[in-house]
């Protein structure tokens, strides 16, 4: 059963990778290339570079992305080492693929819409949540994070110092190759995708504190142990009106096995009493630091 439980969470989290991959080649492909959004990365490089070499190279933006992040790639395994990890190599790579394949299944003539402000907020949606999916499966799209990373390594600037001056001179060039209005849109983008992809990774991996009070612990304790496979810690407590005997159970665990757990609880003990907060940061075996 576990095994299988196991299968099926490798599964789900593949395909989540997956998902936030392909929310950022849309974001990218639909809106940002489009509109001459240039709000950082490799995107918005592939963008720049489209433009000012489209009379020389017969490139499109699509081609640039999968040029770069592949030469990245090579630069991350030559100064990084094993810090080039597997799910880097296959976000950067699928993500690239992707962009392409949209080129050549959707073709482009220009922006979708009239509303550039409106295409600004999708590309700020998708990209921005695509990216923070990807981020909460502890994996990266590549790209200019791996020129963070090696900054990192080889001198003191911190990795988001790095990436947010990168990004910074990325979208402030648009000024010169797109103009005025690109270039406040793309300065526009940046900090607005920086404050969504916060925002979604927080929510996302927001944990419960979870405390029980019932009368029938060991009901509940096989239950948390078993069936969620989590450790929980409890401690003896008298009931204030009734004198009663009782048990404090707490644990701690994620939105979803918080939800079944109440649901258990109260038909394995109807007279348990429950209370669900939400947990702001937490160490310890199990969890990701800040939640």
């Amino acid at each position: 059963m576990k095994k299988r439980n196991k299968n099926i969470s490798k599964v789900a989290y593949w395909l989540i990778l997956n998902l936030g991959t392909l929310l950022l080649a849309a974001g990218v492909y639909f809106f940002k290339a489009p509109n001459n959004f240039a709000t950082g990365g490799v995107s918005g490089i592939s963008i720049i570079l489209g433009r000012l070499l489209g009379e020389v190279v017969p490139l499109t933006q699509s081609h640039y992305v999968l040029i770069i992040n592949a030469l990245l790639l090579i630069v991350g395994f030559i100064f990084l080492g094993r810090g080039c990890t597997f799910k880097t190599i296959y976000c950067s790579l699928v993500y690239s693929l992707e962009n392409l394949a949209f080129e050549y299944i959707f073709p482009l003539e220009g922006p979708l819409s009239n509303q550039p402000l409106m295409e600004l907020v999708y590309a700020i949606l998708l990209t921005g949540v695509g990216s923070a999916i990807i981020f909460n499966c502890e994996a990266s799209s590549g790209g200019t994070d791996i020129i963070a990373l090696i900054l990192k390594k080889y001198s003191k600037i911190n990795v988001g110092l790095a990436l947010l001056i990168t990004d910074a001179v990325i979208a402030g060039s648009t000024f010169f190759v797109f103009g005025i209005e690109a270039g406040l849109y793309s300065i526009l983008g940046l900090f607005a995708k920086a404050f969504l992809i916060d925002g979604v990774i927080e929510n996302m991996v927001k944990s419960k504190y979870i405390t029980i009070i019932t009368s029938n612990p060991e009901v509940i304790g096989n239950y948390i142990l078993q069936e969620m496979e989590r450790g929980f810690t409890s401690y003896d407590a008298q009931g204030g009106y009734t004198h009663g005997d009782k048990k404090v159970i707490i644990t701690v665990c994620n939105r979803a096995e918080a939800l079944k757990l109440k649901i258990s609880v109260k038909k394995l003990d109807p007279e348990s009493f429950v209370i669900i907060t939400d947990a702001q940061e937490i160490l310890g075996k199990g969890f990701r630091g800040t939640v």
